[in-house]
């Protein structure tokens, strides 16, 4: 894999999808590319973390500045879809008490 992380704006300031993991190669970018994001829409921000195959300590402060700044701004960061590997990492830190997630309706 050429690049190990990657997000994609699916709905400008609203959606963002994001895949590979989300550690300390990737934060700097991560950070400014969300704030972006915050910055320019409204409503809820949500990540899509389908396809984000694992998250470092990092990556958690990244979100958890996100979520932050989104808070400070009137808006909501919301994690959907968090992959399994991901979703230990955020039970494990107790982030899933802070950090707001949906999950897909399985028919």
């Amino acid at each position: 894999m050429d690049q190990p992380f990657a997000m994609t704006a699916v709905a400008r300031g609203h959606l963002l999808a994001l895949t590979g993991r989300l550690d300390v190669t990737a934060a700097a970018d991560a950070r400014l590319a969300l704030q972006e994001a915050l910055d320019e829409g409204e409503g809820d921000l949500v990540l899509d973390l389908t396809a984000l195959d694992a998250v470092d300590a990092t990556g958690l402060g990244v979100l958890v500045g996100a979520h932050r700044r989104a808070g400070r701004s009137g808006r909501v960061l919301v994690l959907h879809d968090a992959s399994p590997a991901v979703g230990r990492v955020l039970q494990l830190t107790r982030l899933d008490k802070v950090l707001r997630q949906t999950r897909s309706s399985v028919a």
